[in-house]
């Protein structure tokens, strides 16, 4: 079997890239508005639009890796998402582009499944700890490397590309991913035949689809009757969605979502203290890099620039994460939600008492101290969380923890739209701006606020080392048994 450490390096930057493309897009936005004509709509479902449907396939995505082998599921996803990436970039309009944005979240939730399956494959519970830190620095890294990558390419405007290089980049990468994990990353599928339940994922997609369109599209539509007719019905698909997952799990333990996940309070702590942390850091970006571009008039690099302290913070809060994690487990994501609560306070008085006369070094320490907070929050969330979860369990609550990660950040995007293009109005002045971004940063302070809460409910640090005992435990038992 070739080294683990070179599957585990193929597998990190899949994660990293499929991660990189959920904020990478935000500073080429007003660059895209401008080149494609198009609307305040069609901006927001340039991000949310990727991350709904990368959430609703997620689950599914790993059933099929399963099913059909997890290798050849991640080298389609690799493929098609390398491929759509460059469709991305030769968009002509704005619808064109959301809809290629849609089939490459498709695609990255074919790709990465795949890369918690086959550590779970190549790595025993007590080695898995270390792999998984090592995703959790990557998914808090990617979150806020995306605006300065971003920012680079655009503002270098590579041969006149201009916003299209933040999908070119995707190609290279890709291709070369692709021959390596082809060469180096070994197949697997599981010893059980798992059933796909595709009513369960048309039922959850059509309630979550009802949701974000009516919230990102009512404004537009100055809130039709049949606006409020999809939100109406959002809520009841879901409630259906959630009778049916009852049945069928009860039925043959095939459901999507198994309710019984549920009746295990932390886990529940940890999918709440998930869905809030989620929702907050997209909405957060989108409106920080609109204020900054369209009402203080940034360059794309230095509204990257002034995100930049945020990333290092978050580098930073890796490295505090990683050993502290295990000793102070909820503790220290109760924390890191308080960090990134007070640092974005502080960035709100620092707009609102500055004005016009922002400038980025403003900025750089309530930006790293919310930096640092969201990787003390997010490195460690997954272990938690999943520490009184059954052994049997253990893939679907990942799965579901996973899905709930991608649907809480195209609602929070769609929420925080809808306060901050509902103030703008028509009117893009720097204070009409800088009163929207005031008002749209309530909404990640809440939800963060809400982690923060969330986190004291999730299981103890002395669950957590007897979950991962009962575990290796577990696994030496069936290898005795074979």
């Amino acid at each position: 079997m070739p080294h683990r450490l070179v599957v585990v390096v193929i597998l990190i930057v899949a994660s990293f890239m499929d991660l990189l493309d959920t904020t990478i897009v935000n500073v080429a936005l007003p660059s895209i508005q401008e080149d494609l004509s198009a609307s305040a709509a069609q901006l927001e479902w340039i991000v949310s639009g990727y991350v709904l449907a990368y959430a609703v396939l997620l689950i599914t995505g790993g059933r099929l890796g399963d099913i059909f082998g997890r290798k050849r599921l991640f080298l389609v996803g690799v493929a098609g998402f390398t491929l759509v990436s460059a469709a991305c970039a030769a968009a002509g309009t704005g619808e064109t582009l959301v809809t290629f944005r849609i089939v490459q979240g498709l695609f990255a939730a074919l790709m990465t499944p795949q890369v918690l399956s086959v550590i779970q494959v190549l790595f025993s519970p007590k080695e898995r700890a270390p792999v998984f830190g090592a995703l959790g620095a990557i998914s808090g890294l990617a979150a806020v490397a995306g605006p300065l990558v971003g920012g680079v390419l655009v503002s270098g405007d590579v041969f006149g590309l201009g916003w299209r290089t933040v999908f070119l980049i995707n190609v290279p990468v890709g291709i070369l991913l692709f021959i390596a994990a082809l060469v180096v990353v070994p197949e697997s599928r599981s010893a059980d035949s798992p059933r796909l339940d595709l009513l369960g994922v048309f039922l959850v997609s059509l309630g979550l689809f009802l949701a974000v369109f009516a919230l990102i599209e009512g404004r537009e539509q100055d809130w039709a009757p049949w606006i409020w007719m999809m939100l109406g019905a959002s809520p009841v698909i879901l409630i259906i969605f959630v009778v049916y997952q009852s049945w069928r799990d009860k039925r043959d333990g095939s459901a999507l979502v198994p309710p019984s996940l549920f009746n295990n309070r932390g886990y529940s702590a940890g999918v709440i203290t998930q869905f809030a942390l989620s929702s907050s850091i997209g909405a957060f970006f989108l409106i920080l890099v609109l204020y900054l571009q369209v009402g203080l008039r940034y360059s794309a690099i230095d509204a990257a620039l002034a995100a930049l302290p945020f990333s290092i913070g978050a580098l930073i809060g890796s490295f505090i994460s990683v050993p502290l994690g295990p000793r102070l487990g909820k503790g220290l994501i109760a924390m890191g939600g308080v960090a990134q609560i007070t640092g974005l306070i502080w960035i709100s008085g620092i707009v609102r008492d500055t004005g016009d006369a922002l400038v980025g070094a403003d900025l750089i320490l309530p930006m790293a101290l919310a930096g640092i907070g969201l990787t003390l929050e997010i490195v460690p969330l997954t272990d938690v969380a999943l520490a009184n979860t059954t052994i049997t369990n253990a893939g679907a609550a990942s799965g579901v923890f996973g899905m709930v990660q991608q649907v809480a950040g195209a609602l929070g995007v769609a929420i925080v739209g809808v306060v901050f293009f509902g103030l703008i109005g028509t009117t893009f002045t720097s204070a009409v701006v800088r009163d929207a971004f005031l008002g749209g940063i309530w909404v990640p302070i809440v939800a963060l606020a809400l982690s923060a809460i969330a986190a004291i409910f999730l299981p103890s640090v002395a669950a957590v080392r007897r979950h991962k005992a009962d575990a290796e435990n577990a696994i030496m038992a069936a290898a005795d048994a074979a």
